[in-house]
């Protein structure tokens, strides 16, 4: 499977696919808005995504993986789905539990992405300005980006 295959294969019947629950877990809205991306390339893609998505974490009655396992490689190894769209750092603890798995960034036209923010409270402790600085430092970008992060321009 590829990033140019992919579509079709989460698209094929007889293929499990599964996300994180919407409106419960962000993992899921995003899942569902790639969903609503596939429509502009393949009409009609993202209702049959979204009738078939299997929503297996994140919500109030998802079922909680073993102790050390991450619940996204658990329900891959356990065969409930073939499928699963979550975040990089998640597929790769499920990599990491799984070493067959394969890993496929979703192609440009159906990635989502996020932009996070930093702010430290007026009033905040001595502590979490230093770990804020320490976030925006050249240690701290190159841990998010070992993480799947970019790392934002810092001010000159």
């Amino acid at each position: 499977m590829t990033r140019e295959t992919l579509l079709d294969r989460m698209l094929d019947p007889l293929i499990k696919l599964a996300t994180s629950t919407p409106k419960a877990d962000p993992s899921g809205d995003y899942a569902f808005e790639a969903f609503r991306k596939a429509e502009a390339v393949r009409p009609n893609s993202r209702s049959a995504l979204e009738n078939k998505a299997l929503q297996l974490t994140g919500g109030a009655t998802s079922t909680a993986p073993p102790a050390g396992r991450s619940a996204y490689g658990w329900h891959l190894a356990e065969g409930r789905t073939d499928i699963f769209l979550a975040y990089c750092t998640a597929a790769r603890d499920a990599q990491k539990e799984n070493s067959g798995l394969q890993t496929i960034a979703l192609p440009d036209a159906l990635a989502v992405s996020a932009d996070y923010g930093l702010t430290v409270m007026a009033d905040a402790s001595p502590g979490a300005y230093q770990f804020a600085l320490f976030i925006l430092s050249s240690e701290g970008q190159r841990i998010l980006a070992s993480y799947g992060f970019s790392a934002p321009r810092l001010p000159e």
